[in-house]
């Protein structure tokens, strides 16, 4: 099958490696303009598009999908199918509608929940115990199409963003090549969405980042795993940044002490939080590298009694 993948973040890149180890043709990949990234303002190409120049595959980066020329170029590939996995920006109904088979996403969520931007991420900082992914045939509303195929997985209260990203990415590829099956023997479904049990996973924003201590220690464990590693919570030590990766529930009952205030130092930092105890064990001081927290510790002289978010 003739196919145009369009995708940009590292969860699309096992979705396009199957197709191809598939046998399928991909006549073209639209992904992401390039980017600044970093101190340095290096420019950067998206996951999608590092290995599709490594397969030598052709390359379409508009600024806008919403535009004659993409249109165009899409038109002049003449695919059998889209698909859309993690790609960033609406696709308009002319684009839609173009294929034979149509358009079709793998979505890092079991819909209706956790339609929009960051599916993953906001469910583990919701602390969802299930989670999954969805392929649907894709129409003009944000994830609102009739589903074809979802495949589920229990989310471990460790694990953390890229971990689990990784993990839903593997499984999305397979529900494709799946999919895709289905289409070309005219047995694919289609289940409309129940919109009453839809729930929104908007982008993340720099307030998400920032640890409030008086927070439930769970909530923020959540948080700091759905950060993990990229972009990363954050807290305030003697006014620097301090990005936390890493955690562990302690207690969930009410202590003593104020919220932020560290109540020892063992394998890690033990924060007092509005309820109950949470261990950070990685953390990372602004301008250094990623390390334990006991060895921040050690190396700032650390003790009980100390206040972060200070």
């Amino acid at each position: 099958m003739k196919i145009v993948f369009m995708g940009t973040a590292p969860f699309a890149v096992p979705s396009l490696q199957a197709l191809l180890e598939a046998g399928h043709t991909i006549c073209g990949v639209i992904t992401q303009p390039d980017k600044p990234r970093g101190r340095g303002h290096k420019v950067s190409y998206s996951p999608v598009k590092e290995y599709a120049l490594k397969q030598g595959l052709e390359i379409f980066q508009p600024d806008k999908i919403k535009t004659p020329d993409a249109l165009q170029q899409i038109s002049a590939w003449n695919p059998h199918l889209i698909t859309v996995v993690a790609y960033g920006q609406i696709i308009p109904e002319n684009i839609l509608t173009l294929p034979q088979y149509g358009c079709i996403n793998v979505h890092g969520s079991l819909l209706p929940r956790y339609r929009g931007a960051a599916p993953i991420q906001r469910a583990l900082m919701a602390g969802e115990k299930l989670t999954g992914v969805t392929t649907m045939f894709m129409d003009k509303g944000l994830d609102t199409g009739d589903m074809i195929r979802r495949a589920e997985m229990i989310i471990d209260d460790d694990i953390d963003y890229g971990e689990l990203q990784d993990q839903l990415a593997v499984l999305g590829a397979e529900l494709l090549l799946q999919t895709i099956e289905d289409l070309t023997s005219g047995t694919a479904c289609r289940q409309p969405q129940d919109a009453s049990q839809a729930t929104y996973a908007p982008a993340l924003t720099r307030s998400d980042e920032l640890i409030s201590w008086e927070q439930p220690a769970l909530v923020i464990h959540n948080q700091i795993r759905a950060l993990s590693p990229q972009p990363g919570a954050y807290t305030t030590f003697k006014g620097s940044k301090l990005k936390v990766f890493r955690s562990r529930v302690v207690s969930t009952t009410a202590q003593d002490g104020a919220p932020g205030q560290i109540e020892a130092v063992s394998n890690g930092l033990l924060v007092i939080t509005g309820q109950g105890l949470l261990e950070l064990l990685e953390v990372q001081k602004e301008g250094r590298k990623r390390m334990p927290a006991r060895d921040f510790a050690a190396g700032q002289r650390i003790s009980a009694g100390l206040a972060l978010g200070t």
